[in-house]
């Protein structure tokens, strides 16, 4: 019988090109002769490396390391060793962040996203940020260092799910009375498992975090960044953002469904540059026009419609929140179940300039300005319902994607935005961030947006005259002042 050993090298490269990479390892172990040709065959790990991962971002990295470092830790994530799991954090997540910078990775995502249906895996690497140091469940405890944390947390935004309790169906009521007062969000409802049973509500610290007013500084330019003026991005800023956005987003779905299709409900979609993927037009469409010359010069994919989503505290709650008790600053404020307002919101947005980028932006896009209009689907009653928008989008030195917006009301700019898009360019995800007065005030009033892209077909249609009689909701979530409402 002919040893395998005794084929051709090229026979024999041809058939170990078509094991998995757990196979390769095992094969390489038996004995010298299979190590010694698996050991520095670049062809062969490549090979093996792209049957089941995206090729990576960097040109050509070392595939023996990346096969082994990836084997490894899907050996690890398999595994049913929670502890095993947590000890390894530090050098298991640094392994996850790169398999979602390779444009439109689909092996990738596919892989985390199956490794991630465990429970143990999602709290052991998901749920390691400082807002799970009181939240969560008895497992989800926070990483021992701040860069780990911020890794935890950055992981979390990518995987973006929002770890949370579900919404218990006593919050949702189609009679309700919006001036009925907020029902409490941290109680316990009829728990599946023990484990459920201490669950303490993510969103309720979350919100701390994203109401804070203190954490909206110069030195953070009022966004979810660093308060070093580094405009690195601050993650557990960007998660406590998801996670408040996500609660209220599935609270309204239930309310009003139909409204607009769900999001952050599948794990890594759209968390990887170039995975935007436009909406097919709805209906009879005029044949879009040939896009101009400033759209072919966009790497940011701007021109088109998105959906935007904005929350907000009424005043007198925030206001309360922030000053009328005192917390050494470096403490965090109190968790609180205070019942949101909500806004979903249409845009249509078009590139209007194209310009390098300066001596502080990263120098690897340009910076591009755009302008558009956007109007509320509560347009039929809400006095700010439709506005003028314009914005700049630029690259960070850090290499993130910062989106800067303005909301203009009668030729007069009132609120501004500052965010990240999740995911890096063209991502699917989106952009995440805050929302604030224009003039900077430490008062406020300020809260959490998002915005997604949904089509690159822009309707006929002008946006100022308001949204369809149909998408029109009729009713608010806030119990007060809604007169500073974002965009």
């Amino acid at each position: 019988m002919t040893c395998l050993l005794d084929l051709s090298h090229e026979l024999l490269q041809g058939i170990l090109s078509e094991v998995d990479g757990h196979d390769l390892a095992a094969l390489n172990a038996t004995c010298r002769a299979f190590n010694s040709f698996v050991k520095g065959n670049r062809i062969l790990c490549k090979s093996v490396y792209l049957r089941s991962w995206d090729h990576p971002a960097e040109a050509e990295p070392c595939w023996e390391t990346s096969v082994r470092n990836l084997v490894a830790l899907k050996k690890l994530l398999e595994s049913e060793n929670f502890e095993t799991k947590r000890e390894a954090f530090e050098w298991a997540a640094p392994l996850i962040t790169p398999l979602l910078t390779v444009k439109n990775g689909k092996k990738n995502t596919r892989f985390l996203a199956n490794l991630f249906k465990s429970q143990n895996n999602i709290d052991a690497f998901l749920a390691s940020s400082s807002l799970f140091e009181s939240a969560g469940n008895l497992t989800q405890q926070p990483a021992t260092t701040s860069e780990l944390r911020q890794l935890a947390a950055k992981l979390h935004c990518l995987y973006g799910v929002p770890i949370d309790c579900q919404i218990p169906p006593m919050l949702v009521h189609e009679d309700s009375d919006d001036n009925s007062p907020s029902p409490s969000y941290s109680v316990l409802w009829h728990p599946d498992s023990a484990a459920e049973s201490v669950q303490i509500p993510t969103n309720n610290y979350a919100r701390a975090v994203v109401y804070d007013l203190r954490r909206y500084t110069e030195e953070s330019f009022w966004g979810p960044f660093k308060s070093d003026g580094s405009q690195n991005v601050d993650w557990e800023k960007v998660e406590a953002i998801m996670v408040v956005l996500g609660y209220n987003m599935r609270l309204f779905n239930r309310r009003a469904p139909h409204v607009f299709e769900p999001i952050w409900e599948t794990p890594f979609n759209g968390a990887s540059p170039n995975s935007y993927v436009s909406a097919p037009p709805k209906g009879l469409v005029r044949e879009p026009s040939p896009p101009g010359d400033l759209d072919m010069q966009d790497p940011y994919g701007i021109t088109g419609e998105w959906m935007r989503v904005v929350c907000f505290l009424d005043y007198h709650d925030l206001f309360a929140f922030n000053f009328l008790h005192s917390v050494p600053a470096d403490q965090p404020r109190d968790p609180i179940n205070t019942r949101e307002a909500i806004r979903i919101i249409r845009l249509k947005l078009r590139v209007s300039a194209i310009e390098p980028p300066g001596p502080e932006d990263g120098q690897d896009y340009p910076v591009v300005s755009f302008t558009g209009t956007s109007w509320s689907l509560h347009a039929s009653w809400d006095a700010n319902a439709n506005s003028q928008i314009r914005g700049v989008v630029r690259q960070t030195p850090e290499g993130e994607i910062r989106w800067t917006t303005f909301s203009i009301f009668h030729s007069e700019e009132r609120w501004r935005s500052e965010g990240i898009q999740v995911g890096g360019i063209r991502s699917g995800r989106g952009v995440l961030g805050n929302w604030f007065d224009k003039d900077f005030d430490r008062h406020g009033p300020a809260g959490p947006t998002a915005f997604w892209k949904v089509s690159d077909y822009i309707e006929d249609k002008d946006a100022e005259e308001g949204a369809p009689d149909d998408a029109s909701l009729g009713d608010d979530d806030s119990d007060g002042d809604t007169e500073y409402m974002s965009d």
